[in-house]
């Protein structure tokens, strides 16, 4: 069984950084796509940040416009594990964060942004801005 765990996530004072992680188990995810989203309260579930195989030990990553250069995406592949590491923060960060996992191996940029092309979800990990 498929499971996808997150953790990391608290409350932090606008300026201030988290570090989520998400552990993988069930299956090994090192060749394909993994996600993260966030959703906030009255809102639909918004793409984050997703890193993608690119063969060998080279890995891409892709990120909302407007969270680049505040939020970074790594993985391990060897633990199965992939973290996200949001600085600056912000209260409209405020969310809750879900990890997500595609099988789809050749997953292409475009789609990485959709729900859908994600199979395995996280319960997600709450993150609050605020002072």
């Amino acid at each position: 069984q498929v499971q996808l765990v997150e953790s990391g996530g608290g409350l932090v004072q606008p300026g201030g950084s988290l570090r989520l992680s998400c552990a993988a188990s069930g299956r090994s995810f090192s060749n394909y796509p993994m996600a993260w989203f966030r959703q906030a309260p009255g809102k639909e579930r918004e793409f984050v940040a997703a890193t993608r195989w690119n063969g060998g030990n080279a890995y891409s990553r892709n990120y909302a416009n407007s969270l680049k250069g505040r939020f970074t995406i790594s993985r391990d592949s060897a633990k199965n594990t992939v973290t996200l590491q949001m600085n600056s923060l912000k209260p409209e960060d405020t969310a809750i964060y879900f990890c997500a996992a595609s099988s789809t191996r050749g997953l292409i940029v475009g789609n990485l942004p959709d729900t859908g092309s994600y199979d395995y979800w996280g319960q997600g990990t709450q993150v609050t801005v605020s002072y």
